[in-house]
């Protein structure tokens, strides 16, 4: 038998003022990474098969090198917020839920240091 008022039940449970910020952001990543991603695509398309130095070469431009770091953050943005969404709705135990948002954000942290890391490297060598 629950021995709580009805205030107390909703106390703290209530709308976290979060989910429009989500919606937004996820909508925001997923437009700006439309021209973003077509670049790479049209990059990687075209130096595919190049040799290493001409590749290297290529993203030594300063804006090349820009635009792909944007990929990179742009692309991990909008992971991160999907999974969080998919991790929030279909996993039911709090702490597994709260294990996985951790690894989540942690894996994009990782990847886009790795990422822009690679990305800083050849531009600044190169």
């Amino acid at each position: 038998m629950d021995m709580r008022t009805p205030l107390g039940k909703v106390r703290g449970l209530g709308s976290a003022k979060e989910g429009t910020d989500h919606f937004w952001r996820q909508r925001l990543t997923a437009v700006a990474n439309l021209p973003l991603l077509i670049f790479f695509v049209f990059f990687v398309a075209r130096y595919a098969g190049a040799p290493h130095a001409e590749v290297v070469a290529a993203l030594a431009n300063p804006f090349v090198a820009v635009i792909m770091a944007l990929v990179v953050t742009s692309a991990l943005v909008h992971m991160r917020i999907g999974m969080q969404v998919i991790i929030e709705d279909y996993v039911h135990a709090e702490g597994a839920k709260i294990a996985l948002l951790m690894l989540n954000t942690f894996f994009a942290i990782a990847i886009g240091g790795l990422c822009l890391f690679a990305v800083l490297k050849i531009a600044f060598a190169g």
